[in-house]
């Protein structure tokens, strides 16, 4: 049956484009309607099938008309029809495709140990660290929420969901997502100006790929990342279509759709950025084209450029930002991810235990100091010492809780403070101070010794005891460079609140947590310098994180709060470091990675779970008819367009109407150029890479696929209907359709030996089953 209805859905097509005639295309029909007094604008096409997508284009044939014109009215009202039978078609059978047997496997299948596992932390409100944005996690969270789940599970790789889960149902809302895909190529190459015949086509691709079906099955980002980058180029394709009509209605909509769109992509994960930059590329583009027309007046410009602003940069800039505002929001308890936030952040948080303490640090305190360098952990030391230089004790960054971090803040040797609630003296900025390690009462100290791996900087160690043997080099001043509380006009040191730097007043040189891990004769822990070249970037600035002196009052609760735009910035970078940081190992062989110039040729599928015998297993595969095709397409369309660049050049005329060529232009440099801007970059990533990374730029693929079956039928027989182009059309949507039943196994799961199938196993470097069994 999965095979004979698309071959319905495409025999539809034969019997309208035979009912108007071998050379005419449905917008001829649809100009016909058009009172002879309004001729048709210059930028219609012949073979576009709407000349508007809103029911408004098409009211002039309402009004009094000739029986001929009557008919064409018909025809025009069953043409639109059509396009929402197609559109229902590719959903149903999307719909089908994603949700069949989605419940197959009850276990944690592949990235779901993540992202299902962060979709709990909104459930418990807990606050976690990942290194894409918030949406489409959020969006898992909620299908989670929906089910009424407790976030008791906590995701383990491969392990088996107990009966209070309904994983089922979040797999169910993730494929939601996924199953608008075919719809949306389809609208897209509609508002392209493709026919029927080559959307249909570019739908049946996408729908009936593996790939992109066996992604969507899951709870993963994918599906949602690529539902939104479909969203996007639909869009940016409705601003195409209403290109020469700038602020009309559906101008407007279609902006303000791309916008919105581009906001949610983003939102999804940073690969998203890619869409934003086809959009933009084409945006530049057009203001420069409008830049030559000289009846386009400096006023019209500023329009232009400002409702292009307004849609294209502040929309998605505020969408962005809005889904981390809910993310902040729904993550109010301390969690897994806090380290990677500032000690204000932290004490916001439900449970971090830095609440309750007392603002203004005093001599006496006891204190740990957090570097603003994120990583680096606390300022930490330890019995064990430097193996040479001073072999003085160690001094480290160090991340995780202890006792070792702790530090009393005293005056310099040979001045005494007060104990008492009336003596007390508070520590204020220029003030000149003596840090003893509470565990070891070594005193915080620096020389003109070497540091043991940033060698140009000077050693940064614990030496004395206490006030025992009085050092200099035991002093600091501490030189206050922000401040973030309110109402300190004495500048006195706060905790959380505060950024400082602390200047050795013997070598002039600033505490420096170096960002390099020292060896392991140190526990590999960060390593702590004094810079004496006095690089006053974040690795030098310090925050008091906790606190204790039973002389001083707790803190009020809004006086130890961030802003939102610092924490949003700060995650933000955060986000951007982790993302840095997920380089190939080349000590150890990463089984699911892969390579870009693997995936248009199908050179690697991907295990998404274990592989015994007798549990339920999926690869993650293509269908070679879309992918070896496409790939095809997208190397042989440029020398296609070069071709014809070249014989422009000479003088030669291939196109009787510039338009056309025009036309090729701009579907090209959205079709082919959103497949180059979402495949090529990950040739510069220094990122470990997947094969999922290629979902994206596939999907451009397919439908430029379709397009150029079309585009080049044309060139050749001179219509969009002739027979041979539709038998190709056919023959593909066939083959495409067949290949995907063959390789169904891999889509839905099967739970027999995987070396059952393994006719299946086209190409040497495919791992469907171990050879040695």
């Amino acid at each position: 049956m999965c095979v004979i209805c698309p071959l319905q859905a495409m025999s539809l097509f034969e019997q309208f484009a035979a009912g108007n005639g071998a050379k005419r295309g449905i917008s001829e029909a649809a100009s016909d309607l058009k009172p002879t007094s309004s001729p048709p604008p210059k930028y219609a096409e012949k073979d576009s099938l709407f000349a508007s997508d809103s029911d408004d284009d098409i009211p002039s044939c309402r009004a009094k008309t000739s029986r001929p014109d009557i008919a064409l009215q018909q025809r025009s009202e069953w043409y639109l029809s059509q396009y929402w039978v197609h559109i229902a078609v590719l959903t149903v059978f999307s719909a089908m495709t994603r949700f069949y047997k989605i419940g197959f496997s009850n276990r944690v299948i592949f990235d779901e140990a993540h992202h299902m596992g962060f979709g709990g932390k909104y459930v418990n409100h807990t606050f976690y660290h990942d290194v894409h944005p918030p949406l489409a996690k959020m969006l898992i969270g909620l299908s989670e929420a929906l089910t009424g789940f407790d976030g008791s599970f906590d995701f383990k790789s491969g392990s088996r969901f107990p009966a209070n889960v309904n994983y089922t149902f979040m797999r169910l809302f993730n494929a939601s997502f996924g199953a608008t895909l075919a719809p949306m190529a389809y609208a897209t190459l509609i508002s392209l100006r493709c026919t029927p015949n080559a959307a249909l086509l570019a739908g049946l691709l996408v729908c009936f790929d593996n790939a992109l079906c066996t992604i969507s099955r899951f709870a993963l980002l994918d599906a949602m990342l690529l539902c939104f980058t479909a969203m996007s180029v639909l869009s940016l394709s409705g601003l195409y279509k209403y290109r020469k009509q700038p602020f009309s209605a559906a101008w407007f909509k279609w902006l303000l759709a791309t916008g919105v769109s581009l906001g949610l992509v983003a939102s999804a994960k940073w690969v998203g950025f890619l869409a934003v930059a086809l959009v933009g590329l084409y945006t530049i583009y057009e203001l420069y084209d409008l830049f030559g027309q000289k009846e386009v007046g400096i006023i019209s410009h500023f329009w232009h450029w400002a409702t292009r602003v307004v849609a294209l940069v502040a929309i998605p800039v505020a969408i962005y930002m809005l889904c981390f505002v809910v993310h902040f929001s729904l993550l109010y308890k301390s969690g897994p991810g806090d380290a990677e936030m500032d000690s204000l952040f932290q004490a916001g948080l439900q449970g971090s235990g830095l609440q309750n303490q007392p603002l203004d640090v005093a001599y006496g305190s006891k204190i740990t100091l957090k570097s603003a360098h994120p990583g680096a952990g606390l300022l930490h030391s330890h019995t064990d010492a430097y193996p040479d230089g001073s072999k003085q004790q160690q001094i480290t960054g160090y991340s995780h809780k202890d006792a070792n971090n702790d530090w009393i803040v005293k005056k310099v040797h040979g001045q005494s403070f007060g104990n008492t609630t009336d003596t007390i003296e508070f520590v204020k900025n220029g003030d000149i101070v003596r840090l003893v390690h509470e565990r070891t009462s070594r005193n915080l100290h620096s020389h003109a010794v070497a540091g043991h791996v940033s060698k140009r900087d000077w050693e940064v160690s614990g030496y004395g005891m206490d006030g025992t043997y009085p050092d200099i080099n035991d002093h600091w001043r501490v030189e206050v460079v922000e401040e973030l509380s309110k109402n300190n006009p004495e500048h006195r040191l706060r905790t959380l609140a505060t950024r400082f730097r602390l200047r050795h007043v013997g070598q002039n040189c600033v505490l420096r947590a170096s960002g390099k891990s020292l060896p392991q004769w140190a526990w590999r822990q960060s390593e702590m310098v004094c810079d004496r070249r006095n690089h006053l970037d974040e690795k030098t600035l310090w925050n008091v994180e906790n606190h204790v002196n039973p002389l001083l009052p707790p803190a009020e609760p809004n006086q130890l709060k961030g802003s939102f735009l610092r924490n949003f910035v700060r995650l933000n970078l955060a986000m951007a470091r982790s993302n840095n940081a997920l380089t190939p190992d080349k000590d150890k062989f990463d089984a699911l990675a892969s390579s870009p110039q693997d995936w248009p040729i199908m050179r690697l599928g991907m295990r998404m779970c274990g592989w015994e015998d007798g549990e339920v297993k999926f690869w993650l595969i293509g269908n070679p008819v879309v992918w070896l095709l496409s790939t095809l397409a997208v190397v042989l369309g440029p020398i296609q367009m070069l071709y014809y660049i070249v014989r422009r050049q000479r003088g030669l005329r291939d196109f009787a109407q510039e338009m056309e060529w025009e036309t090729h232009l701009y579907v090209s440099g959205i079709l082919w150029g959103g497949w180059a801007l979402h495949y090529l970059p990950f040739y510069a990533m220094g990122r470990v890479t997947y094969q999922h990374h290629y979902f994206p730029a596939l999907y451009f693929a397919a439908m430029y696929l379709a397009y150029i079956i079309e585009w080049t039928g044309r060139r050749i027989s001179g219509s969009t209907n002739a027979l041979s182009t539709r038998v190709v059309m056919i023959g593909l949507g066939i083959a495409a359709v067949a290949n995907f039943l063959y390789f169904a196994p891999f889509t839905f799961g099967f739970d027999y030996p995987a070396k059952d199938l393994a006719s299946r196993k086209w190409f040497s470097s495919w791992n469907i089953y171990d050879t040695a069994k």
